[in-house]
């Protein structure tokens, strides 16, 4: 009875230390985790998200986000994704309660012997890490285990097995990306949904340590560690040893299949949209899965991107071009300024809106981001010439005004006198402003802008349509010696095509939150620039230019031509500069506007006698085709329209032609003489417009001297310079 007594005391000793102890063990167990996050926290949880981009037609385009993030549903995956997932991660999975005794015991034998034998934190753990890595930190390695154990035995108790497998599948990090959807498209150029065996496989290698199992980069070790996964599945029983076998044997994808994937086909477009968003909505874009619908037509943008290569591999085909070729490049290489081989650019809107339907900024994003479409500064050439064609009929001058293409001297600042040429260093005398500008003749641009305009109004005419870029008031202005940014002129092109509306460029038309509440929604601005009456005359006179003058190579068929059926109307104005150093085409539809330039980065010639008609026109030609036709096949250009009036591929109806309004006139005038049409005349007998009171009233009499014939009024003389038009 004494010793039982006696053994009392020790006993409630030991009792109270042993409560002692587990209190304190508690208290430290929950003091250890005392900034992690509570059931609240991991119950309204929720990953950041990208801001996705998509085409007016829904299509996605790219994605913008710190964490490049798309969740997908775990209902929404194939089986064999999931399976991958738990066979090379946590087979016991669905067995445990967030710890895995057999995998810490086989963790820490592997640590014992100096062996890999796998991990021991569950997907459960890792998901804790993952969702709260600034709460639990980045402590010694045994508290951090201790700190993720806590929160995952909360995830546990909060959501279902599936619920947490799901949110582990989308917050992963795939070394391109947050969650397996990122995963698929950064790797697979498809959704997670698309998977066949093989490449959930790849992609439950891959998350295990994405820089060491990324199939680019290191393909040896991504396909051991996928035919690994692929194994595992076999001894979970969620695929047969023939399956994989027969999986095993599919190869790895690669980068270059990659490049033809929806996602990238607009870079400098998509620059250009995430600059205006991070400037009006800041991180949101980044972090807020916002909903963002350009006006980007994909349909376009391949076909601008056609024209594009064809346009490019031409001049480099050219025995006279002698700068380094693009396929000579170092692909990994970016240039922070100049690139040495030949670059250009596209933009194409609707010239009723604004809206950009393609846009290409140059030949390489990775090698150079600078976006030659919006910020480049190039010589305009004989695309300026437009404006003062328009300034003149604004003015009264017909079109069937004569002046003498004749040689001019200008006398310079420095005291020495310079003489401009003409293209082909021959002048024809007496000839039309319409076969003047068919033709891209210097010397009648000089003599009408400088002489008969006068270069204020031309200038004033540009700003008004426009170019916002300085205009310096010389002589040389008349023929394109200023500045002009591509995008701008697209604009200012937009005026014709729209008969007299100016529509300014804009790439967004609407954004909308995670919610799909609508936050901004932009709205085209259009200006009234120009008389109805003028614009159809310089739309017509444009017409002309593209079909029968400098531009037709965008009707010539393939493979040097553009192949443009006649049936699409089209008008426009080619462009080159001093030394063939800028070629353009700057043209327009009814329904849509395109300007394109090609260029050497530094302002050094292209190619010896390099002209906007022999190249730009043709591949402005090619970008019309597709987008009216599809293709430039034979069976394309058959093909019937359907019901909307659109051929298969196609991204436009081909529209009508611009009406001609009723208040002109018409008259049957002598090409040569601008004149009245007679049986004496010599020249070519055409039927011109006329705004009412601008009408010719003599008529030609080339049959001889004539003691009752008016002698030819003689335009103007005054001298300019200017720069070498196309052929």
């Amino acid at each position: 009875m004494a010793r039982r007594l006696s053994r009392r005391p020790s006993v409630m000793v030991a009792i109270f230390l042993l409560a002692l102890g587990t209190g304190v063990a508690w208290g430290s167990w929950r003091n250890l985790c005392a900034n992690c996050p509570s059931i609240a926290q991991i119950r309204t949880w929720e990953p950041q998200q990208t801001s996705k981009l998509y085409s007016h037609d829904g299509i996605l385009i790219a994605e913008l986000g710190i964490e490049r993030r798309t969740p997908i549903s775990l209902a929404a995956l194939p089986s064999y994704v999931s399976q991958a997932v738990i066979a090379v991660e946590d087979k016991r999975f669905y067995d445990h309660s967030g710890f895995d005794v057999n995998g810490f015991i086989r963790a820490a034998v592997g640590v014992l012997t100096f062996r890999n034998l796998g991990g021991g934190s569950t997907i459960t753990q890792q998901l804790a890490r993952n969702m709260f890595e600034d709460q639990i930190g980045f402590e010694r390695r045994y508290i951090r285990k201790l700190k993720e154990l806590q929160v995952a035995l909360e995830l546990e108790r909060s959501y279902t097995k599936d619920q947490i497998l799901e949110a582990y599948l989308n917050e992963i990090y795939m070394g391109r990306g947050w969650g397996i959807q990122a995963g698929a498209r950064a790797f697979l150029g498809k959704d997670a949904a698309e998977m066949d065996p093989a490449e959930a496989a790849l992609i439950a290698a891959v998350l295990n340590v994405p820089a060491r199992y990324d199939p680019f980069r290191r393909p040896e070790a991504a396909l051991a560690r996928r035919n690994l996964v692929l194994n595992r599945m076999a001894e979970e029983g969620y695929l047969s040893r023939e399956d994989e076998l027969r999986w095993g044997r599919e190869p790895l994808p690669t980068e270059a299949q990659l490049e033809a994937t929806d996602h990238g086909v607009a870079p400098y477009f998509e620059e250009w949209v995430r600059q205006i968003l991070d400037s009006r909505f800041g991180d949101d874009i980044y972090r807020g899965g916002l909903h963002v619908t350009t006006t980007l037509d994909v349909r376009m943008q391949r076909a601008a991107q056609d024209a594009m290569e064809f346009g490019w591999n031409r001049i480099e085909e050219l025995p006279t071009f002698e700068h380094p070729k693009y396929a000579d490049s170092d692909t990994v290489q970016s240039f922070p300024g100049a690139t040495p081989y030949v670059q250009g650019s596209l933009i194409a809107l609707d010239p009723h809106t604004g809206a950009v339907r393609a846009l290409i900024g140059g030949r390489d994003f990775r090698q150079s981001k600078f976006d030659r479409a919006r910020l480049a500064r190039r010589q305009a050439g004989s695309s300026f010439k437009p404006f003062v064609y328009t300034a003149a009929i604004a003015s009264g001058i017909p079109a069937s005004q004569v002046i003498v293409d004749s040689p001019v001297i200008y006398p310079q600042i420095s005291g020495e006198e310079w003489k401009p040429q003409n293209y082909e260093e021959t002048f024809q005398g007496p000839i039309t402003l319409r076969y003047a500008l068919r033709r891209s003749v210097n010397m009648v641009a000089i003599k009408l802008g400088w002489e008969d305009v006068g270069i204020e109004t031309v200038a004033q005419t540009a700003r008004r349509m426009g170019i916002r870029t300085d205009i310096e008031r010389f002589p040389s202005t008349t023929i394109g010696a200023v500045e002009v940014i591509p995008m701008e002129v697209a604009e200012a092109y937009s005026g014709f095509a729209a008969v007299g509306t100016r529509a300014r460029a804009f790439p967004i038309m609407k954004v909308e939150d995670a919610q799909g509440q609508v936050l901004w929604e932009p709205q085209p601005e259009r200006t009234q620039v120009l008389d109805s009456l003028v614009t159809r005359l310089m739309v017509d006179l444009l017409q002309d230019a593209a079909n029968q003058g400098t531009g037709a190579g965008l009707r010539r068929p393939s493979p040097y031509g553009g192949g443009l059926p006649t049936e699409v109307p089209a008008a426009g104005k080619t462009g080159t500069t001093n030394d063939a150093t800028d070629v353009w085409f700057n043209g327009f539809t009814p329904n849509l506007v395109a300007t394109l330039w090609f260029g050497m980065d530094l302002p050094v010639p292209i190619t010896e006698r390099a002209t906007g008609g022999g190249i730009a026109a043709p591949s402005w030609g090619r970008f019309m085709t597709r987008v009216y036709y599809g293709d430039t096949t034979v069976v394309a250009l058959a093909a019937e329209p359907d019901e909307y009036g659109l051929r298969p591929g196609a991204a436009l109806p081909i529209p009508p032609e611009w009406p001609f309004p009723p208040e002109f006139t018409t008259r049957q005038v002598d090409l040569k003489t601008g004149q009245l049409w007679s049986q004496w005349c010599q020249g070519e007998e055409y039927t011109e417009y006329y705004i009412p009171g601008t009408e010719p009233t003599e008529v030609c009499d080339d049959s001889g001297r004539g003691i009752f014939r008016r002698p030819r009024t003689q335009p103007s003389q005054r001298t300019g310079i200017g720069d070498p038009p196309e052929r």
